[in-house]
């Protein structure tokens, strides 16, 4: 018995080591919210970018379904935002999730080019699509940043440099 409970607490010592965040990334900790929080305005929320110790990273996905790029905690049900797009359709589909917003024109704005689409609010996301050859997109393909703004809500995308490659791939399979 002692020696089958002694098996039993080094599995589990095995699993919490292997299961451990890497790299020093910390999960995120679960707060009591402060007694009158401070709310941010929705333009200062969407410049705030995700710290890479909290383990959002950008994903690219392929197979025989659509292309998504995911901004996302992996191996979680965690999104940020997703690009996605049908191989060679050249057209992108935006979604910011967690980003309440309702059915609307929206302006989407990468350096100085700018584009004005129809955005939805679905299952507490907001949806908006722009076609790849768009300068839009070409502005986003270079800088990594875009802005998605329908009334007062804006929702921003942020790609570090080190992960402008995937974005690239990304359009670059989007178009054809």
């Amino acid at each position: 018995m002692t020696s089958t409970l002694g098996l039993a607490q080094a599995i589990l010592l095995a699993m919490t080591v292997q299961a451990a965040p890497q790299n020093g990334a910390q999960p995120p900790a679960e707060r009591a919210p402060a007694a009158s929080p401070a709310r941010p305005s929705p333009r200062q929320a969407a410049r705030q970018a995700p710290r890479a110790s909290e383990g959002w990273t950008w994903t690219l996905y392929g197979g025989d379904g659509p292309l998504v790029l995911a901004n996302e905690i992996p191996d979680t049900p965690r999104l940020r935002t997703t690009l996605e797009c049908a191989p060679g359709s050249s057209i992108v589909r935006l979604a910011f999730h967690d980003a309440p917003g309702a059915d609307g024109f929206a302006t989407i704005r990468s350096g100085a080019a700018s584009a004005e689409v129809e955005a939805r609010a679905r299952r507490g996301r907001l949806e908006a699509a722009l076609r790849a050859d768009h300068p839009v997109f070409a502005a986003f393909l270079s800088s990594g940043r875009l802005t998605l703004t329908l009334g007062e809500q804006t929702a921003a995308i942020e790609i570090d440099r080190a992960n402008l490659p995937k974005l690239r791939r990304f359009a670059e399979l989007c178009t054809g």
